[in-house]
C-alpha cells in the first residue's frame, strides 16, 4: 500500500513549473513536493517527441527512486509527447498539464471560439485541439505558437515594453478571430498573464492550466486515498529542489515565483536513470 505520507513529484523541462507547484502547494498545503527542472537541457519546446520522451522517462525514473506517490508532469510539452508512454510504464499515479487545461477551456467558452498559445512543439501535436474537441466537438479551436515568450519569461522581463509588443504581435490575430477564451499552453505563460489579459480584454477568459492540474490532483489524491493526513514538522523538509544544472540561478528565480525561502537546489545528473 502507498504511503500516504510519502512526496509528490513534479517536472518540468525547466522552471514553468513552478507555476504548477505554486498552485499545488496552495491547494493542498499538507503536502510533501520534489521538483525536478531539466535546465541543462531546456527548453522541451524545440525537440523531438523521442528526445521529449527520453528525458522524460529518465526524470521520471529519478522520482521513482525518490518513492513519489503521484508524479506531475508540469511541461505541456512533455505532456503531449510522453504522458501516454510514461502512463504504461510506471505504476504511479501520473498526470500531466494538458487534459485538466482543455477540459477547463471546454466548460468556460461561451461562443466555442478557444484560443490556445503554447510552444510549437504543443502546438504541432495538436493535443490540446484534439482534447478540447473531444469535451465539446462543435467547438473551434485556434492554435498559436508563441516560442519568444519562454525566454522572454526566464529573462524576467515580465512586465516590460518588450514582452508587451512580442504579445500584441502574436495574439494579434486571435483577437482579429474574436475568441472568448485563451489557453496558456505553457507553463511560463502564467507569469507574463497580466500583460496577455490586457492584450486580449476582459471579455476573453483566460485558462491556466496550472490551476486546473492541482486541480485535477488533488481530486487523484483524494480518490486513491493518498491524500496527507498531516502538515509535515517544521524542518521536515518539506519542499525539495533538483535541478540538471545552474542550480543558484534557478533557486533567484523559484524564489520570485513562489516566494516561499527557497534556501537550496540540488544539481544533478538525470543521464544516470
Amino acid at each position: 500500500m502507498t504511503d500516504t505520507n510519502a512526496p509528490i513529484g513534479v517536472f518540468d523541462s525547466g522552471i514553468g513549473g513552478l507555476t504548477v507547484m505554486k498552485e499545488i502547494m496552495h491547494q493542498i498545503p499538507d503536502e510533501k513536493i520534489i521538483y525536478f527542472g531539466d535546465t541543462a537541457r531546456v527548453p522541451y519546446g524545440s525537440k523531438s517527441r523521442e528526445t521529449v520522451t527520453k528525458f522524460s522517462r529518465q526524470i521520471v525514473h529519478f522520482l521513482e527512486s525518490q518513492h513519489v506517490k503521484a508524479i506531475v508532469v508540469a511541461c505541456n510539452t512533455a505532456s503531449a509527447y510522453a504522458l501516454d508512454e510514461l502512463e504504461r510504464e510506471t505504476e504511479v499515479p501520473i498526470i500531466g498539464v494538458v487534459k485538466p487545461g482543455a477540459r477547463a477551456a471546454s466548460e468556460v467558452t461561451k461562443n466555442g471560439k478557444i484560443g490556445v498559445i503554447a510552444t510549437a512543439a504543443t502546438i504541432s501535436s495538436a493535443i490540446y485541439s484534439s482534447y478540447i474537441k473531444k469535451k465539446k466537438p462543435d467547438v473551434e479551436v485556434i492554435e498559436r505558437a508563441c516560442p519568444l515568450f519562454v525566454p522572454l519569461v526566464e529573462e524576467g522581463l515580465w512586465r516590460d515594453p518588450v514582452t508587451d509588443e512580442i504579445a500584441r504581435r502574436y495574439l494579434a490575430e486571435l483577437i482579429d478571430i474574436d475568441i472568448d477564451t485563451l489557453v496558456l499552453g505553457c507553463t511560463h505563460y502564467p507569469l507574463i498573464r497580466e500583460t496577455i489579459g490586457r492584450i486580449m480584454g476582459e471579455r476573453v477568459t483566460l485558462v491556466n492550466p496550472a490551476y486546473e492540474t492541482a486541480r485535477e490532483l488533488k481530486e487523484l489524491l483524494q480518490r486513491e486515498e493518498l491524500l496527507r493526513k498531516v502538515r509535515p514538522a517544521l524542518g521536515d523538509n518539506q519542499y525539495q529542489f533538483y535541478v540538471s544544472d545552474a542550480s543558484e540561478k534557478f533557486k533567484q528565480f523559484a524564489n520570485s515565483i513562489i516566494k516561499y525561502g527557497i534556501l537550496s537546489a540540488k544539481t544533478l545528473n538525470v543521464e544516470g536513470y
